[in-house]
């Protein structure tokens, strides 16, 4: 899973058939804290996210399994919106 930033929608004439009802949005990767890790890429939305929010997704295979038609092209998908992330350390003595 990989976190990322929305920051717009692709918008389209024509998808695949298994993608019609879900929006195409444009994510900026970034790290668990919220800075940018690289360039836009392109996702299917899964869960209506909206623009601004922190959200997590899948990439290759994971994402296409997403989709009730697992038959289908995705190579990323939006499959959660980030609330909150908390990181915990390990306690001493802790195995």
């Amino acid at each position: 899973m990989h976190f990322a930033r929305v920051i717009g929608t692709v918008v389209c004439t024509a998808k695949v058939s298994s993608w019609i009802g879900h929006r195409l949005r444009l994510l900026e990767p970034t790290d668990p804290e919220g800075k940018s890790t690289g360039g836009p890429l392109v996702a299917i939305d899964l869960v209506s996210s909206a623009e601004g929010q922190r959200v997590f997704y899948v990439r290759g295979r994971e994402a296409a399994n997403a989709l009730p038609d697992c038959d289908n092209p995705a190579d990323a998908a939006i499959v959660g919106i980030v609330d909150e992330v908390r990181r915990t350390l390990p306690t001493r003595g802790a195995r």
